[in-house]
This record gives C-alpha cells, sequence and structure tokens, in this order.
C-alpha cells in the first residue's frame, strides 16, 4: 500500500520541476540574448520565469552553468531540427539547396540564436569548450553536408575536393553576416535589408551562390 500511495504524489513533483526548468531556461534565453551573460540578471530571469531564485542555483548552480545550458539548447535545436530535414531522402543538388534555405530561415525565426552565439564569441566559446553533447552533435551536420556532396560528386553535379567544414562555414556565414549586420548594412547600402523583397533577394543569392561554389 505504502508504494502506491507514493507514486502517485511523485509524478506532479516531477512534472512541475520539468516545467519550472522550462520556464527558467526560455526567461534565461531571451535575458542572455537581449544583454548577454554579463548584462543579463539572475534576478531578472526568475522573476520572467515565475521562479524561486534559489531553484535556479539549484538546477543549475551558477549563472554561468545556466547559461551553458541554454546554450547547449540552442545549438541541440538548430542540429535537431537539421536531421529532420531527412536531406539523406533527396538528390545532392536539392538536398544542399534546401540546407541553405533551411539554415536562413531558422535564423529568422531564432533571433536569439544569432546573440546567443555572439556573446558566446565574446567569451572565446569558454561554455562551448566544456560541452561533449554540442560537439557531438555538430560532428552530425558536418558528417551529413560530407554525404550530400560525396554524393553530387558521384552523381557529376558537385566538383572533387569541397571541406565540408569550409562549405558549412560559408552556408552560415552567407546568412549569420547579413542578419547581424542588418542595421548598420542598411544604412552603408541605403536600403532596407529586412524589407520582404529585400530577405527575398538574399535567400536567392545565397543558394546561387552557394550553388556556384560547389558546381562540378
Amino acid at each position: 500500500m505504502t508504494d502506491q500511495t507514493e507514486k502517485p504524489g511523485r509524478k506532479p513533483r516531477i512534472r512541475d520541476a520539468e516545467a519550472t526548468k522550462a520556464r527558467i531556461l526560455e526567461a534565461a534565453k531571451k535575458e542572455f540574448a537581449k544583454n548577454g551573460l554579463g548584462g543579463a540578471r539572475v534576478d531578472d530571469i526568475a522573476e520572467k520565469a515565475k521562479a524561486n531564485k534559489r531553484m535556479i542555483y539549484h538546477y543549475f548552480e551558477s549563472k554561468e552553468g545556466l547559461f551553458q545550458t541554454v546554450l547547449e539548447e540552442a545549438y541541440l535545436d538548430i542540429r535537431s531540427a537539421e536531421q529532420k530535414l531527412n536531406l539523406e531522402d533527396l538528390d545532392p543538388t536539392t538536398a544542399l539547396e534546401r540546407l541553405v534555405r533551411f539554415t536562413w530561415e531558422y535564423y529568422l525565426r531564432n533571433p536569439e540564436f544569432l546573440t546567443l552565439v555572439n556573446s558566446e564569441n565574446l567569451h572565446r566559446a569558454k561554455h562551448l569548450k566544456k560541452s561533449e553533447i554540442v560537439k557531438s552533435s555538430s560532428r552530425k551536420l558536418v558528417g551529413m553536408v560530407s554525404d550530400i556532396l560525396e554524393r553530387g560528386v558521384k552523381a557529376g553535379v558537385f566538383r572533387h575536393g569541397i571541406d565540408p567544414v569550409q562549405l558549412n562555414i560559408t552556408i552560415a556565414a552567407v546568412g549569420y553576416y547579413y542578419l547581424t549586420n542588418r542595421f548598420t548594412g542598411s544604412i552603408i547600402y541605403e536600403r532596407d535589408l529586412m524589407a520582404k523583397e529585400a530577405l527575398e533577394e538574399r535567400i536567392r543569392f545565397n543558394i546561387e551562390t552557394i550553388m556556384h561554389l560547389v558546381a562540378a
């Protein structure tokens, strides 16, 4: 009888803990994206998460620990979404075009990802250095692109000798730079870089650039 009375009481506590952690991580992502690691305040995160400040330290030990978890979740989210594209089922040209478009659209839908990456670079990636889970998931991305390139070479549509790491960097860069410099770029080039027509023109240019780069 003891086990039967205890079990029902455990599940709500587990669910409550998971819900609290989820609220903390969501609030922390927004706070870190807005103010960086240095400017973010645990008090503000706790208030926005409707959580006790003590619970943040209980779950994540420190603000640094919380930032690392937020960063890991951000990288795992984009890596997971990439795997769900099932690019191995597509011909290599279509697969690469879809990856370029996906990366661009992901950045547009998740601006916090870009600012979190910027913040981590200011700290010389000291948190990512500790994260084996991010390293492991990133290897899957490199492997996925390597597979697309190999299939493209065999099909005669991609040239030999393309480094998948360099290609990954370029795919990220053509979208990342545009969006992180959208404000200064709009002034320098005297056009609204975030207008609908400008965004559509940019993704077309990104795809053309990458496809010309790999073409046989």
